[in-house]
């Protein structure tokens, strides 16, 4: 939507029928209500119906595999009168909406790699893998600071340990920290007993650096098979890919890696990248032509939740 809009989340309960008839009794415009007021009041509330938007499931995509929901949209009579109120007249910019959690949700669904967020979500991701270029992140952090934007670094395990201030610093700018497993292994060639452990070597040094556990596993070289992927969820950790490719690692010059996101973007996209030159050079642009999209950029922490920001 062009209009800016208030969003507040709804947390579902078991209905209280007394409760119930008490807040709609509240809701309802009282016989004190001017003219004026009551028509307004009337009017958002036959309006509402035109802004309801149903929550989405997380679901097992036939392509996209492991996909997360998104809430759902309602009305706030109430709240959408109150602020229109001094106006008097209907103002959709105004309107403030409830978020309406789905049923399912991606916690709920088995084991799965994540390829992309929900489509229908304007947010996109940066995934910044990391195992070698350490002496662009300082330049990359100040971008990413510049245009307020967060991202998500993916960090091999004996890079942490070799780069422990450059974590550090990586956490504190408030990115969020990722496991790329611990020395770069082809995953697929790992029996499920290897590559958990590969995961967990590096988590653990990752929390001796930083005081937190990672909870997002990026697969080197996006190499994995179910037993990646499902060795990754017995330590409580989703495997993710990636939608968009920016293919920095081959050299490209700043124009044709940027033109190649921006061909490929869509709402929901991840969009892998790795601490090089052409990143260096072309993230500011890359950046200012996505917010151009009216595409909103998060960490994966939101772009895979429910909550519509």
């Amino acid at each position: 939507m062009a209009f800016m809009i208030l969003l507040v989340v709804a947390y579902q309960t078991e209905p209280n029928p007394f409760q119930m008839n008490k807040m709609e009794n509240l809701a309802a415009p009282v016989s004190s209500m001017s003219k004026k007021d009551q028509s307004l009041y009337n009017e958002i509330k036959r309006k509402s119906e035109e802004y309801k938007e149903e929550p989405q499931n997380a679901v097992i995509d036939k392509v996209w595999k492991k996909t997360p929901g998104l809430n759902g949209l309602k009305v706030d009579v109430k709240k959408s009168f109150n602020r229109m109120k001094e106006k008097g007249e209907f103002d959709e910019s105004l309107l403030v909406f409830k978020q309406i959690k789905p049923e399912v949700t991606l916690e709920d669904l088995p084991p799965a790699p994540i390829y992309r967020g929900n489509p229908d979500k304007q947010m996109v991701s940066f995934l910044i893998n990391v195992s070698w270029g350490g002496e662009y992140i300082p330049s990359i952090l100040q971008t990413l600071k510049k245009n307020n934007v967060k991202a998500t670094f993916f960090v091999e395990g004996q890079w942490a340990k070799k780069n422990p201030d450059l974590l550090k610093m990586i956490k504190e700018e408030g990115h969020v920290i990722g496991n790329h497993a611990y020395n770069h292994p082809d995953m697929k060639r790992l029996s499920q007993a290897e590559s958990t452990q590969q995961i967990q070597k590096t988590n653990d040094i990752i929390k001796a650096i930083i005081g937190t556990k990672p909870k997002w596993f990026a697969p080197p070289s996006g190499s994995f098979n179910n037993g990646v992927v499902e060795g990754a969820s017995t330590l409580q950790m989703e495997t993710l890919l990636w939608t968009v490719d920016t293919i920095d690692w081959r050299k490209p010059t700043k124009s044709v890696m940027v033109n190649r996101v921006m061909a490929n973007i869509q709402p929901g996209a991840m969009i892998l990248m790795h601490p090089t030159p052409v990143i260096e050079k072309g993230l500011n642009d890359l950046i200012s032509k996505i917010k151009q999209k009216n595409l909103k950029i998060g960490t994966v922490d939101k772009l895979l939740t429910e909550k519509r920001y």
